[in-house]
């Protein structure tokens, strides 16, 4: 043995000697395990991303070749990962299913039950495959086995109950239930094998079926159930029979809330009113008072109907009545407890009573005039004056509320649209136009507002008054003349009227206002007027008009997308050659059928011109750029009217302009400007900065820095 061993001497002189660390200080750069984490996970998404080249197979070797490869491949999967993982198995045996190799198919099941026959996906994916295969012994075989192994699963069961069922073996079905109620499931299974039975018109069946199910699961739930199944069957002594029975079978377990209000609301529905109150009574005095609150309503609301009304609800109100009293003496600014309040006397019906209610509501001002305080307390005159119209039926007294509500409201600090909107359609309705109008105009004279011009406006409208609409727009848009939406409003009115000189007109008008809430949504609309109309000339000119104000990049995309699409059809020829405003300027091209040579030509002309503007006059919006490449690139490729050499070239052509996306880093520094670390970003380089040697890139930027200075200075 000393000849084939080996001294430790020998063993220590074989080692590699261990290397000493001379600096056992920290490094100053750290590597994070977020960035060893962050780029394991860029990589596996890269390797992720290959997809395999498609193999077409051409003749039986080659089939069988691929059916050897693939099987050997799952094989080795499974070998691998099946333990655990089994999805693996599932797609293997997918996979020989799709091949119509059956045979190996159920081998690959039955391999995968081996694993794990606990996970129900692979019992009800191999029986689903023999069902979907038209085998039914083997699919019954496999529910068979499944229901056998895991008789606690209802969804096996369910799906084994169904199959047969839809094979019309309804005796095998009501077999596979009894099987499934000997484990006794849970309500919901009992409740699936009494519909079965009540499909086939087996009554008889089905109530022993709730009489095993009552005595399986004695619960408020099954005695309730049984009860209402008798009921439906119109049979009102059994349903009684099932409730005494339930309470003497429960005992205290069935005294709850739920059973006695369902037992009651049975008495009532067969009209015994006098049982349906004993049982109340009883319940009342046998439930604790915190756990009745449901039974006390209910109990209410069944007197109510067949008792001594006045009573029960003089009792209830005058509880009720007596809490909001307290609610309000103690803070009278609570204005949901006299909303509450209110509600209270609206349900009791007393007009006079609600009308004092309100009146001792709105007597509460507020502390401030600030409309945060006035915003809650302004609804309690919304709604007096909706009660006087509706409830009471009396216009007169809601139109004084809404007058006592306009004067009280300080419309010199702030005023609530709302209420003279309503004020007018009360008018409205009492057909006293003279009287609506007079009240929106005052609106628009001592505090207007955006609602109020728009309900009047809306108004005039309806009652077909152009001129008037006119007007109203005018004093709106002088009030407000930064509202685009309000020019956008006007310009439609005028479209409508077929008045396309006004509605250009008004655009004009709009878009010289210095300042606009939403000049884009005023621009488009004006864009696409002039595109419903016809004219491609006035389109174009007001694209370039609108260039002259920015050079957004979607203003650039939306330019090139119109020169690039035919014009709609239909346009007026009279219009189109002077019309009403004379003969217009000649255009380049003012026909809206261009061909589509010269569409595309001008679509690109346009690109260009975005990607050189986006370029030079914003270098550092190069993710715009990009944008506008692609869509770009979309269009030339689109142009299936170009021959193929031609498209070709024209997208090669895009395609140098593209840039490279790089990954780089930069510096990450903190509140105070220290540098803290570094964070990773992805940048682009054009072609144009990617060709520039190094030692000129410092006088490159010296060079468009000036530019920009200059173009200020201009």
């Amino acid at each position: 043995m000393a000849q084939f061993g080996a001294s430790a001497r020998d063993m220590q002189n074989s080692l590699p000697r261990g290397i000493r660390v001379k600096n056992k200080a920290a490094s100053d750069r750290q590597i994070t395990a977020e960035q060893l984490l962050r780029e394991a996970k860029e990589i596996q998404l890269e390797d992720d991303n290959f997809k395999p080249p498609k193999q077409i197979i051409t003749d039986p070797e080659e089939l069988a070749e691929y059916r050897l490869t693939k099987r050997k491949e799952y094989e080795d999967l499974v070998r691998r990962v099946g333990r655990f993982n089994m999805g693996v198995w599932v797609k293997y045996a997918t996979w020989e299913e799709q091949q119509k190799d059956f045979r190996r198919a159920r081998s690959v099941w039955e391999r995968a039950l081996d694993v794990s026959y606990r996970n129900i996906t692979v019992w009800l994916k191999y029986a689903e495959m023999e069902m979907r295969h038209r085998f039914i012994n083997h699919a019954r075989n496999v529910w068979d086995r499944a229901v056998t192994i895991l008789p606690r699963i209802d969804q096996l069961w369910y799906k084994y109950i169904h199959m047969e069922e839809m094979l019309g073996n309804v005796a095998g079905a009501r077999q596979v239930f009894e099987r499934w109620m000997r484990f006794e499931p849970d309500h919901q299974g009992w409740m699936a094998y009494v519909k079965f039975e009540l499909r086939y018109e087996e009554v008889g069946r089905a109530r022993a079926v709730y009489e095993r199910y009552v005595q399986v699961l004695p619960s408020v739930k099954a005695w309730v159930r049984y009860a209402k199944f008798e009921m439906q069957n119109g049979d009102v002594s059994r349903a009684r029979g099932c409730y005494e029975r339930a309470v003497d079978e429960l005992g205290e377990d069935g005294q709850t809330e739920e059973f006695f209000i369902k037992f009651a609301e049975f008495e009532e529905k067969v009209k015994e009113t006098e049982r349906a109150r004993a049982i109340y009574k009883y319940a009342l005095d046998h439930i604790p008072k915190g756990q009745a609150a449901s039974l006390y309503a209910r109990f209410v609301s069944f007197e109510k109907q067949h008792g001594d009304r006045q009573d029960i609800e003089d009792v209830v109100v005058s509880k009720r009545r007596f809490q909001y009293e307290e609610e309000v003496s103690r803070n009278p600014l609570n204005y949901d407890a006299w909303f509450d309040y209110v509600k209270l006397e609206e349900e009791a019906g007393d007009i006079a009573r609600v009308r004092e209610v309100y009146e001792r509501a709105v007597a509460n001002l507020p502390p401030a005039n600030e409309k945060r305080y006035w915003q809650r307390y302004i609804y309690l005159w919304v709604r007096y004056a909706v009660f006087e119209e509706l409830d009471a039926g009396d216009a007169d007294r809601a139109r004084e509320v809404y007058r006592a509500a306009l004067k009280l409201v300080p419309h010199h600090a702030f005023t609530f649209s709302k209420l003279w909107v309503l004020a007018a359609k009360l008018e409205v309705r009492s057909k006293r136009l003279d009287a609506a109008r007079r009240i929106l105009g005052m609106a628009i004279g001592m505090a207007p507002k955006d609602k109020s011009f728009k309900a009047y406006i809306e108004l005039e409208l309806m009652l077909g008054n152009v001129d008037r609409c006119r007007t109203l727009y005018e004093k709106y848009l002088e009030w407000n003349p930064a509202n685009c939406h309000a020019w956008i409003k006007f310009a439609e009115l005028e479209k409508t009227l077929g008045e396309s000189a006004r509605t250009r007109a008004v655009y004009e008008l709009a878009i010289s206002q210095p300042v606009l809430d939403m000049p884009e949504a005023l621009w488009k609309a004006y864009i696409d007027f002039e595109i419903s109309e016809g004219d491609r000339g006035r389109t174009r000119v007001l694209y370039e008009r609108l260039l002259d104000r920015t050079k957004h990049v979607k203003v650039w995309l939306s330019y090139a997308r119109f020169e690039a699409s035919p014009l709609p059809t239909g346009e007026d020829e009279e219009e189109a050659a002077g019309g009403e405003e004379g003969p217009r300027p000649p255009q380049e091209s003012d026909d809206p059928q261009e061909a589509p040579a010269a569409r595309a030509q001008r679509a690109t002309e346009v690109f260009s011109r975005a990607f050189k503007g986006l370029r030079e006059g914003a270098p550092d919006a190069k993710e715009e750029a990009l944008l506008v490449l692609e869509e770009w690139r979309r269009h030339e490729e689109a142009q299936d009217w170009r021959p193929e050499g031609e498209r070709a070239e024209a997208v090669e052509a895009v395609a140098k302009k593209m840039p490279k996306k790089v990954k780089r880093r930069r510096p990450v520094r903190d509140d105070t400007g220290a540098e803290v670390g570094t964070e990773e970003y992805w940048d682009h380089i054009f072609p144009e900065e990617g060709g520039s040697a190094p030692h000129l890139k410092l006088l490159e930027l010296a060079y468009r820095h000036k530019r920009q200075k200059m173009g200020e200075d201009a």
